[in-house]
C-alpha cells in the first residue's frame, strides 16, 4: 500500500477518516468485538477474617500470638515471627488449602518477608509497614516454587522491594489487595527462577497500589492470568505490565500519573507478550484502560501482541497516548475510546525486530491531539476515528 498522509489541523475542525479516505458524513461504528474482553466478576468478597481457619496470629497491645486450635506457637512482640509461626503451624505435607488469619497490624523489615509454602491461604485483616532497608527478592508476602496459594486480603503501607512477590508458582489466588507505599514494586509474579517452566493459572481480582517507584502490577512468565481492576496512583512506572504473559484477560487498568516523566505505560505489554509458539492468535483481551496524565496510555512493545482492548479514556499523557512498536495482531478500541490532549498516538518501529503488522486503530474521538505511522507497517487499518482539532499521517 502507499504512503498517503491527511494533515487535518484547523483550529475546531472535526472529521472522519478511514484508510480509504475522509468522509464527510459519520460511518457505521465498527461491530463490537465478538469475544468479551471483561473477567469474570469475582464472587462477593468475605468480610476479612470471616470463616472457618486453622492457625492465628492475633496482636494485643505489642504482643503478638500465633495459634494452632488452642496450643499457642509462639509469643512475642515480632508480627512477621508470629505470622509465620501460625503459617509453619500447619499440616506437614498437605494436599489441600489451609489457612491462617492475622488479626492486628505491625511493622516488619524490608529485608525479610513472610513465606508461602503449597496450599496455604493468608488473610491479614490489618496493615503490614514495612520500614528499614533490603536487597533482593524480598517481600512482606512471598513464594517461590509452589502452589494453591491464596491471599485473601492484604493491606501494605512504607517502603517495601516488593509488596508480594510471586516466583514459580501455579494456581493462585490475590483477593483484595491495597499497597500505600513510598518505593518499591506493588505485585510481581514471574517464572524467571525457572523459565523453562511457566508460571500458571493466576487470578488477581483487585489491586491498589499508589506511591510505588515501580510498576503497581507486573507479570513475566505467566500463561492464564485473570485480572479485575488493577488501579495505580502515582506509580514511578507502568499500571500493569505485562511480558511474555499468555492467554490473560484483565477487567480494566485505571492509571493516574503512571510512570511520569518516562516511556512507562498505564498499560504495557513487553518481552513477546502474547506470543504463543510463533504466531499472535488473539489471547490477551482487555475490557478498559483508563489514564490520566503519566507517561504513555497504552505501549505495545518488543514483538509483543495477540490483544484485543475494547475500550480506552486517555487524557493528558506525558508521553506518546498510544505507542504501538513492533507488535503483531493488535486490535485497540475495538469497541469505543477517547484520547485528549497529551502525546500523539504513534505506530512506530525499532531496526531490531521486525515491523508492525496486522494493527487495528479504531472507534477512537481524538481531541487535541494527532495519529501518526512511520515506518508503514504491514496491514495496517485505521478506522471510524474521528479527530477534533487534530491531525493524521498514516500509510
Amino acid at each position: 500500500m502507499g504512503r498517503r498522509a491527511a494533515l487535518l489541523a484547523a483550529a475546531g475542525a472535526t472529521a472522519l477518516l478511514t484508510t480509504a479516505g475522509i468522509m464527510t458524513a459519520p460511518a457505521t461504528a465498527a461491530p463490537a468485538a465478538t469475544t468479551a474482553a471483561t473477567a469474570p466478576a469475582p464472587a462477593r468478597a468475605a468480610a476479612c477474617g470471616d470463616g472457618s481457619y486453622q492457625a492465628e496470629a492475633v496482636q494485643n497491645g505489642s504482643t503478638w500470638t500465633a495459634r494452632r486450635g488452642s496450643g499457642t506457637v509462639y509469643t512475642g512482640s515480632d508480627m512477621r515471627a508470629a505470622v509465620q509461626a501460625a503459617i509453619s503451624s500447619l499440616s506437614s505435607g498437605r494436599t489441600s488449602k489451609e489457612r491462617v488469619v492475622v488479626r492486628g497490624s505491625g511493622s516488619i523489615s524490608a529485608g525479610s518477608r513472610i513465606s508461602l509454602p503449597s496450599y496455604t491461604v493468608l488473610d491479614v485483616c490489618g496493615t503490614i509497614n514495612v520500614t528499614g532497608s533490603g536487597s533482593g527478592d524480598q517481600a512482606p508476602v512471598y513464594s517461590r516454587g509452589t502452589r494453591d496459594i491464596e491471599v485473601q486480603h492484604l493491606n501494605v503501607t512504607g517502603a517495601p522491594l516488593y509488596g508480594i512477590f510471586l516466583r514459580n508458582v501455579q494456581n493462585v489466588v490475590l483477593g483484595q489487595i491495597d499497597m500505600r507505599l513510598s518505593r518499591g514494586l506493588g505485585v510481581r509474579i514471574d517464572n524467571r527462577g525457572d523459565t523453562s517452566q511457566w508460571t500458571r493459572n493466576v487470578r488477581i481480582d483487585t489491586v491498589y497500589v499508589s506511591g510505588a517507584s515501580s510498576h503497581a502490577v507486573e507479570t513475566y512468565g505467566v500463561d492464564g492470568l485473570t485480572v479485575g481492576t488493577v488501579t495505580a496512583r502515582n506509580v514511578g512506572e507502568s499500571g500493569l505490565l505485562l511480558n511474555q504473559t499468555i492467554n490473560a484477560t484483565v477487567s480494566k487498568v485505571d492509571a493516574e500519573n503512571a510512570g511520569t516523566g518516562t516511556g512507562y505505560a498505564a498499560f504495557r505489554m513487553a518481552n513477546r507478550n502474547g506470543r504463543i509458539g510463533s504466531s499472535y492468535a488473539t489471547n490477551i483481551r482487555v475490557g478498559e484502560v483508563v489514564a490520566r496524565g503519566g507517561g504513555r496510555g497504552v505501549f505495545c512493545v518488543s514483538e509483543s501482541g495477540g490483544a484485543t482492548i475494547d475500550r480506552v479514556t486517555l487524557s493528558q499523557t506525558g508521553n506518546n497516548a498510544i505507542l504501538i512498536e513492533n507488535c503483531y495482531n493488535v486490535n485497540l478500541a475495538a469497541q469505543s475510546g477517547t484520547v485528549t490532549g497529551g502525546g500523539e498516538i504513534r505506530l512506530a518501529a525499532r531496526s531490531e525486530f521486525p515491523n508492525n503488522r496486522d494493527i487495528t486503530i479504531q472507534n477512537l474521538t481524538v481531541t487535541d491531539s494527532s495519529i501518526r505511522e512511520s515506518p508503514c507497517g504491514e496491514n495496517t487499518t485505521f478506522r471510524n476515528n474521528r479527530l477534533v482539532n487534530s491531525s493524521q499521517s498514516i500509510c
